[in-house]
């Protein structure tokens, strides 16, 4: 059900991407496209990874899980940041999401990373109900922030 993508997923991938930023209401800030999507997974250099799940029946993704390490400075390992969870809404219910996070967490466990992390919108109440069964818990001291656009270049040209 679960298998690390592979080049020719792109395209899957990629709609699963637009497709999970259109349920946050987010459609009109993805600018990725397929070629940099491929260049980050499989470029000489790769930045990011991904696993799919696939549904049982078809072998067709179903959902995805793409993510990147990340480090702690007070545990002395990387982690996983999980950058995005997807999983079709036809398909939900199936386990797939619950599969895709346990192969994380066991990348985590063989690898000897620490911690397996994501951010949820505060509004997604089924997400949160669902990262909170498998024992997630909310960092409720920690905020995000984040630069972008013209201030991220303001303050990078200085």
């Amino acid at each position: 059900m679960i298998r690390t993508a592979r080049a020719t997923d792109v395209p899957a991938v990629h709609a699963m991407i637009r497709d999970l930023a259109s349920y946050e209401k987010a459609l009109d800030e993805v600018h990725l496209t397929e070629e940099q999507l491929r260049t980050a997974l499989f470029g000489p250099h790769p930045a990011a990874f991904a696993h799919l799940a696939e549904d049982d029946t078809t072998g067709e993704p179903v959902g995805f899980a793409l993510w990147f390490l990340n480090f702690s400075t007070w545990r002395g390992v990387h982690g996983i940041y999980l950058e995005d969870l997807y999983v079709r809404p036809e398909a939900r219910g199936g386990g797939h999401g619950k599969a895709l996070l346990r192969e994380l967490a066991r990348t985590c466990v063989e690898r000897g990373y620490q911690r397996l992390e994501w951010s949820v919108l505060n509004w997604n109440e089924p997400s949160i109900r669902f990262y909170e069964s498998l024992g997630a818990r909310p960092q409720d001291e920690w905020t995000v922030y984040r630069l972008t656009d013209g201030a991220l270049a303001e303050l990078g040209a200085r």
